[in-house]
Formats: C-alpha cells, structure tokens, sequence
C-alpha cells in the first residue's frame, strides 16, 4: 500500500467548504436566545428582573473553566509524544474549533430549536453545552494519537458530534437520565467511540515507529500542564449545567473530593507496581483524572462526601492498573492501539460512573432529599412526574446501555470510512512524528536508536 500524507489540497478543502457551511448554516438556523437578544431590557421590565439574572452572570464562569479545559487541558495533555506534541495541542485546536459551531448546530436542532420561527436560540449554556459536545470526539482522538491524518480527524469529529447529538438526546431526553459531569454521555461515548475506530484502523506493523512511541522529560513536562488544568477545573466541568443552587455546589464539592483521593491512591499503586518503588509519569498524567470522570453521573446527587472519596480511591487503583496491565492486553490479544490510553482514563472510569449514579439514583428517598429536593434534582415533573427514585435508577442504566451502543456502533461505522485509503494517513513507520504534517523549523532531534 503506498502512503501519502500530502493533504495540501484535501484538508484546504475540508476546512474551507465546511467552514461556508457553517457561515450558511448559522444564517439560516442560529439566533440569540432571549437573555442575549437586546429585547432584554422588555423582558427583564416585564418580569421585574434585575441584569445580574441573566443567565450569563451564572454561567459565564463555569464556561470560561470548560473552555480553557478543551482547548488548553485536552491540548497539552496530549503532548506527551516526544515529537507529535505540535500534532497534539494543534490538531486539538481544530477538532475543537470546528466541533464547537456544528455541536451548536446539531445540539439546538435536538434542545433549542424554537417551533414558531424554526430558528436555534443560543446563549451561554449552549456554548457549554457545544464544548462538552467537543470534548468527546478529544477523547476518540486520543486512542488515534499520532496514527491519524487532520482530514481523517475532521471527519471524525464531524460524524461524532452527530452521534453524540444523538445519543444524549435520547439518554437525557426520551430516556430522562441525569448525567451532569457526562460519565456516560461524554466520556463513555467518546472513549468507546475513539477504540471502536481504533480497532478498526489497527496497525499489524506499528512496531516499526515503536521508536517515537514514547516521552522525553520536556514532553512529560507539557503533558503534565494539561494534567492541572483538568484538574483544576473538572468541578466546574461536572457543575457547569446543573440547576442553580444546591446542585451546582453539591457537584464541585463531589468532584473536588473524588480527585483528591484518586491521586493519592494512583501514586501509591504507581509506586507499588514500579521497579525500585518508583513513580510513572503516565499514571500521574492521566489516573489522577479518573476520580473526576467517574463521579460526573452522580455528582449533583447525594453522594456525600464520604462517597466521593470512595469512588476517587477505587478510581485511582483501577484507571493506574488498566495502564499497567490492561492497555498492553488490549493492543497484543484484542487489536486496540490506545496511544493515550483512554480506556483507563474515559471508558472504564465512565463506565463506573454510569453505574455509580444508577446505583444512587435508585438509593433516593425524600428523607435524604425532601420531597422538592428529590424533585428537582432527579426532574420529577411533567411526563415524569410519576416517577420514582427506584425505577430513575433504571433509566440511569440504561442510558449507560445508550452510551455504549452509540460509541461502539458508531465507532466501527466510521472506522470503516476512515480505513478508505484516501485520508492521507501516515505509513506505519512515519506515525507519532510531527513532521508528516507540520513545518518543523530549527529542531533539533535526539539521534534514537
């Protein structure tokens, strides 16, 4: 098979023409909402409102902590590659660009669409909305690190943004489970989708970069910035679209304390399972996240502090051994090549959230919660106000069931696409170097044997 990584007319004319249709689109489709529409000033007469509730002085915040998340967390954590660090914080910043307008598209179709004018309001929960919509096609990408050509990751994130529209209007919507951190809508999909591509663009011969495959102290270094940006701001991550008030702050409080442990615990298996006690700079990168993913479900949830703390420590030990032993399994007996290891930081993790908040759910009672209480965090109202803490806790795993379909389903869909040999793709001994796509200027490489 010849390669040729040549995208000078292929990726142009991706980013180009879906960049009109975006400009098209938004013409047709997307308005300001009611809070960021100069109409404002009647609405809040009427309603005798004051500026500081508009929606933007809630929310802005929490964005402001997704967004630097995305762009900067998602980004430096995947430059940990001795030479693809421009391939990861730069191919980051494209996903993410691109994900963010169609996510505000295909997100408003399913959640913001206004029936009396057929147009999508937007305002600032669906900015963060778009960029947890963005963050899941983050997570594919980093089981293709450094095996994938940026028309290849456009294509991905284009086809992912549409299932993962998708699949939470169906998890959040028709089967009314609450996942406010996304342990299933987010990071289940996303991982499950990345491996379920994986697997399908598997490279019997990727022993031949085997050499790049790997980190310098410099690189270690980066990847670590994006470490504490994450972990810095996952409790506005898994707060950011709970209702306002005493969710919001139980959820920071939940996923505050689920990282703390989760690192504590990752360092001390890290160092059990190390020659000479020492620490691994992977397991420090990623497992001290995992608390953070696995209590996202449940975070809004009365958990308690104890209990966030539990799902951190078990996080921690499970997400630390799934790099120790469960990536090599995967990649020598099941075909999945994790460059980052997603499936220890996203898929199980997530996995344990899913069910961690159907096991709460189910758990509810109104003298945990009081009768309103229960009611708006678990929104018992309407079609489902009939509903119970026993049987939410079904829905809740059944959208976990959701999740997994849709990632796994629709990973090998578009793992089928992204195997068509005209892509640009690196060949098997030109992966995990930046300069198949990237001018690399005034670099000096280490000779490697």
């Amino acid at each position: 098979m010849l390669w040729n990584t040549n995208v000078r007319l292929s990726l142009p004319a991706v980013c180009v023409v879906w960049q009109i249709a975006m400009i098209i689109l938004f013409g047709v489709f997307i308005r300001y909402d009611e809070e960021s529409d100069p109409h404002w000033i009647e609405h809040r007469k009427h309603n005798n409102l004051t500026d500081i509730q508009n929606d933007f002085y809630f929310r802005y915040p929490s964005f402001q902590d997704v967004h630097v998340m995305i762009f900067v967390g998602f980004g430096f954590l995947m430059t940990f590659l001795k030479r693809y660090s421009f391939g990861g914080v730069g191919f980051n910043f494209l996903i993410a660009s691109f994900g963010l307008q169609w996510a505000l598209l295909m997100q408003g179709w399913f959640h913001s669409l206004d029936y009396t004018d057929g147009k999508i309001k937007i305002g600032v929960e669906n900015l963060i909305n778009a960029d947890f919509c963005v963050a899941g096609c983050l997570i594919a990408y980093g089981a293709l690190l450094g095996k994938v050509s940026p028309v290849q990751l456009m294509v991905l994130t284009l086809f992912g943004i549409t299932l993962f529209a998708v699949e939470e209007f169906i998890i959040l919507n028709l089967i009314h489970a609450r996942d406010a951190g996304g342990s299933m809508v987010i990071h289940t999909f996303g991982a499950y989708y990345g491996l379920s591509i994986s697997w399908m663009l598997y490279r019997p011969n990727m022993d031949q970069s085997s050499r790049l495959q790997g980190s310098v102290y410099h690189s270690d270094v980066f990847a670590m910035i994006g470490t504490l940006f994450l972990w810095m701001f996952w409790p506005s991550f898994n707060s950011a679209i709970t209702d306002h008030g005493d969710g919001q702050h139980r959820a920071a409080i939940n996923t505050y304390l689920a990282l703390a442990s989760t690192v504590l615990t990752t360092v001390a298996v890290s160092s059990l399972f190390q020659k000479h006690g020492k620490l691994d700079m992977v397991h420090i990168q990623n497992s001290t996240l995992a608390g953070g993913v696995a209590v996202g479900t449940a975070a809004e949830f009365m958990l308690m502090p104890y209990g966030a703390l539990i799902v951190g420590f078990c996080c921690g030990i499970i997400s630390t051994l799934g790099y120790i032993y469960i990536t090599p399994f995967m990649e020598k007996y099941m075909k999945i090549q994790d460059t980052c290891g997603i499936h220890n930081l996203h898929a199980m993790p997530g996995v344990i959230g899913g069910i961690v908040g159907a096991i709460t759910a189910a758990a509810a009672s109104e003298s945990v919660y009081g009768h309103d209480g229960l009611v708006n965090t678990f929104d018992f109202k309407d079609a489902f106000a009939n509903m119970v803490p026993t049987k939410q806790g079904g829905h809740q795993a059944g959208g976990l069931c959701v999740a997994l379909i849709f990632g796994i389903g629709g990973g090998l869909i578009v793992g089928a696409i992204l195997r068509l040999p005209i892509w640009g793709d690196p060949a098997d001994d030109n992966c995990f170097d930046d300069e198949a796509y990237w001018e690399v200027r005034g670099r000096q490489f280490i000779l490697l044997k």
